[in-house]
């Protein structure tokens, strides 16, 4: 932005040293001297051609010494151009227009994407979670050296991490991060009053997206929701809760910690959506294979009707349980091997929902 700026101000002035020259050449030189005399005797002096006089200054010892004044601070006004200019190419501002324009094309052509609004510390780490699962994603960040402290942190990573710069709240950046084709947004800024703004505009442009909020204020968890949220996370609440679980169960927060940190693989807990008309539907869940097929282990099971339901979830199911439009399968596994379950069930007229 700086070397930007820097061009910016080169080009205007020179352009206001092109504009006094041909006033001064025109106002102080003999009556015959057109605009276009003027312009090409201002163009040639500054530019240091050394060509003739086209407007004479023999005459007129005023316009001579003014012609002077031209050349000094024309030398001083190109050297800064150059210099400028140089910069821009150099130094890739140049080439970073096209990246921009090249990354907006490729935002453009996403679909069933997530966008995380917010890239500070919070926002930092659903990005990462986003990229171990292979998930497309879209940055929406108002600083851009949070984006360039990200990229630095772990290049090879985040090198082709689309984001746009700007503010998250205003609905055209959300626009430009394809708010209208997206499947989820989080928004994770400080400031509950922002996630409440970008909630409700999200909700507006996409009514069918997962949206998910930070809340620092519990008072505001409401009123997000209200603005269209479908789930609100605190900070807070979610670290005295760590805390406790580390006295209380610590065999099973280290457990959880080993299945988000593990370097030779990805585990995750998700979920596979039976839609209608699946090929899925009446085969029993023994017969889907996720266990033998896909290494997957079967948790739980959502909107079932019968025994054994605890708040919609029946956990632990038998193996017998037939499979029914609106079903959804909770499952532990590795990320490749839920992808694997994935397009597999995308074959068979299945699709995966990621919570």
């Amino acid at each position: 932005m700086a070397l930007r700026r820097r061009l910016i101000i080169a080009a205007l002035a020179l352009v206001i040293v092109v504009a006094v020259s041909v006033l001064g050449y025109r106002v102080m030189g003999s009556p015959e001297v057109t605009f276009l005399d003027a312009l090409y005797m201002a163009v040639i002096t500054l530019a240091g051609i050394g060509y003739g006089e086209i407007v004479n200054t023999a005459p007129y010892p005023m316009l001579r010494i003014f012609n002077m004044f031209v050349l000094l601070i024309g030398v001083i006004i190109m050297a800064f151009v150059y210099s400028s200019v140089t910069a821009f190419l150099v130094e890739g501002d140049y080439s970073d227009v096209f990246r921009r324009r090249k990354m907006l094309k490729r935002i453009s052509q996403l679909k069933d994407h997530f966008i995380v609004c917010g890239l500070g510390d919070t926002g930092r780490h659903a990005v990462e979670e986003m990229h171990k699962t292979h998930t497309p994603y879209v940055v929406v960040e108002l600083h851009e050296d949070n984006v360039k402290r990200v990229i630095e942190h772990d290049p090879v990573t985040y090198k082709e991490m689309l984001y746009v710069v700007g503010d998250a709240s205003d609905e055209e950046m959300l626009e430009q991060a394809g708010v209208s084709r997206a499947s989820g947004l989080l928004t994770t800024l400080p400031h509950d009053k922002e996630n409440l703004v970008i909630t409700f505009l999200a909700r507006q442009k996409n009514q069918g997206a997962r949206i998910v909020s930070r809340c620092t204020d519990l008072k505001f968890s409401e009123r997000i929701m209200k603005a269209g949220a479908n789930s609100v996370v605190s900070p807070n609440r979610i670290g005295g809760l760590r805390l406790a679980s580390e006295v209380l169960r610590p065999h099973v927060v280290s457990f959880l910690d080993l299945m988000l940190k593990e370097q030779s693989r990805t585990l995750r807990i998700e979920d596979l959506s039976v839609p209608e008309q699946s090929s899925w539907i009446g085969k029993t869940l023994g017969e889907l294979g996720l266990r033998n097929k896909f290494n997957l282990l079967p948790m739980a099971i959502k909107n079932v009707k019968g025994e054994g339901q605890d708040h919609g979830f029946w956990v632990n199911p038998p193996d017998n349980i037939a499979m029914k439009a609106g079903i959804v399968v909770i499952v532990i596994g590795d990320v490749d091997d839920i992808k694997r379950a994935r397009e597999e069930a995308k074959r068979a007229g299945v699709f995966a929902v990621k919570l």
